[in-house]
């Protein structure tokens, strides 16, 4: 069995959906059965939330919507603030039963956060309680970009400290024109204390089943 995964990132805007479907995909040509899982998304397009269908497209098998993404924010900001516009309380409780249903069904969920690891879900709560709740090994996604090393190492020390573990990292090119590249993913390497499962180029119209051939996930299963 795969297990599951919590993705978080460096930042917002950085690739964690992109690199969550690249690891169902990876995971799916492992013969697993997997499903992408976006507890809480923010901002929407046309009455529909892009993260949660292309995590939908790179499952292999279907599920529920609510399952999938039990809370659907409208506005594409923090998510505590668009539910408080919306007169929403977003409960973790829920996210964590809903979890639990899924996994009755695949052998692997790939669990999406929102924002980094410290974004409020609640007027209490992060993404790091989520985390927390859901007991899971998480995978880091950094967005290869300047000062993208402090960010990764912070958010190295935050995981950490929660008592997670962080199991793999994903360098994500997602600036064309970075300079240096290799110099800072060996950094990276360096100090980061877990495993590279991949570097992922920077195309301008991605492939994700193509693309997933860049990550390694046997250093997980």
């Amino acid at each position: 069995m795969a297990g599951s995964f919590f993705v978080t990132g460096t930042d917002t805007g950085i690739g964690k959906t992109f690199v969550s479907c690249l690891l169902l995909h990876a995971f799916a040509a492992q013969n697993k059965t997997v499903v992408g899982m976006k507890p809480i998304a923010a901002g929407q397009e046309n009455g529909k939330w892009l993260d949660v269908e292309l995590l939908r497209a790179a499952s292999n098998i279907n599920v529920p919507c609510e399952w999938m993404n039990p809370y659907a924010l409208h506005a594409p900001i923090a998510p505590h603030i668009a539910a408080r516009q919306e007169g929403v309380e977003i409960d973790l409780t829920r996210i964590y039963n809903v979890f639990h249903e899924l996994k009755k069904s695949v052998e692997c969920v790939v669990v999406e956060g929102v924002g980094g690891f410290l974004v409020p879900v609640n007027e209490r709560q992060d993404t790091s309680d989520l985390a927390k709740l859901l007991a899971l090994p998480v995978i880091l996604v950094v967005g290869m970009r300047l000062g993208c090393i402090s960010h990764a190492l912070l958010t190295q020390q935050i995981i950490q400290h929660t008592g997670l573990r962080l199991v793999g990292w994903v360098a994500n090119c997602i600036d064309p024109g970075a300079l240096v590249l290799d110099d800072n993913i060996a950094a990276l390497r360096q100090r980061l204390d877990c495993p590279l499962l991949g570097v992922v180029p920077f195309v301008s119209e991605p492939d994700v089943q193509t693309l997933s051939q860049f990550i390694d996930v046997s250093k997980i299963l």
